[in-house]
């Protein structure tokens, strides 16, 4: 008997990716090629960020931006242009890169259709920035039954209809935890973490500590690393660093970096 599209569909693990800003208008046709394989093996979702943009255009109309804690303080103003950013600019650039390389995608932000409820973090001291809790998760799965790839801007409503700021590394992991998903891939300008000019297959939370003293991971690359450690709970067993620029999926095996909690390597 031959399986239904949507039937194929449920019996796959469910990955998602997390685009960073540094990589959105860089992505290689091998990465897209290797995308299209990797759907073969995984229902696939993609959340993305868009920081540096969302910055330049503050600067632009000379708006000021502040952080605490790595969270971007959003007022009123900040949220109208993060709203621009996201979801008319960046979420329309790739899920049209998607489509044009024979992806079907479908470009969403946590409105629409109360995808995505959350909760504020902190107002007096963040604005309208919140954190995710609670995922309507028949849209993305019912979208992926239909052949089609979830491309996700990073905003989301709170139960009183308020809209807030998601930070795009926590709303990727809630995503992911809500999904059940086995693998949340951080995509980057870099491959993974390089020791000596070779890639580090694998590595722990312990492990990232002491290179991070050693000076092995410097630079940009600390904020990256730091962010996917950040996601890691036991809901979240596994996260991956894997470079936008190349192939990031090849003969069933996922390239890049594997960062996994307690010094213990999770099971694939």
């Amino acid at each position: 008997m031959t399986m239904s599209k949507s039937m194929q569909a449920t019996e796959r693990d469910m990955l998602v990716l997390k685009l960073g800003g540094s990589i959105l208008y860089n992505l290689s046709p091998s990465f897209f090629e290797s995308l299209i394989e990797m759907k073969n093996e995984y229902n696939v979702v993609i959340v993305h960020g868009g920081g540096p943009e969302i910055t330049g255009m503050l600067k632009k109309l000379s708006i000021e931006t502040t952080f605490l804690n790595g969270q971007r303080k959003t007022t009123e103003a900040v949220l109208e242009v993060a709203e621009m950013i996201l979801k008319g600019k960046v979420n329309s650039y790739i899920t049209n890169q998607l489509n044009h390389h024979g992806i079907s995608a479908v470009g969403l932000c946590g409105y629409d259709a109360g995808l995505l409820k959350a909760v504020l973090i902190d107002e007096e001291s963040l604005g309208l920035v919140g954190e995710i809790d609670e995922v309507k998760n028949d849209i993305l799965t019912d979208m992926i039954s239909a052949g089609h790839l979830p491309v996700i801007a990073p905003l989301a409503l709170t139960k009183e209809g308020t809209k807030v700021n998601v930070n795009a590394d926590l709303a990727a992991a809630s995503i992911a935890k809500a999904l059940g998903a086995g693998k949340l891939l951080y995509v980057t300008d870099v491959p993974g973490i390089l020791h000596e000019e070779e890639l580090l297959e694998e590595t722990t939370t312990k492990e990232i500590d002491q290179l991070i003293e050693s000076g092995v991971i410097h630079g940009g690359m600390i904020p990256k690393v730091q962010s996917a450690v950040s996601v890691l709970s036991p809901g979240m067993k596994e996260v991956m660093i894997v470079g936008g620029q190349q192939a990031i999926f090849q003969s069933g095996t996922i390239l890049g970096t594997k960062i996994t909690g307690k010094g213990v390597a999770a099971v694939s």
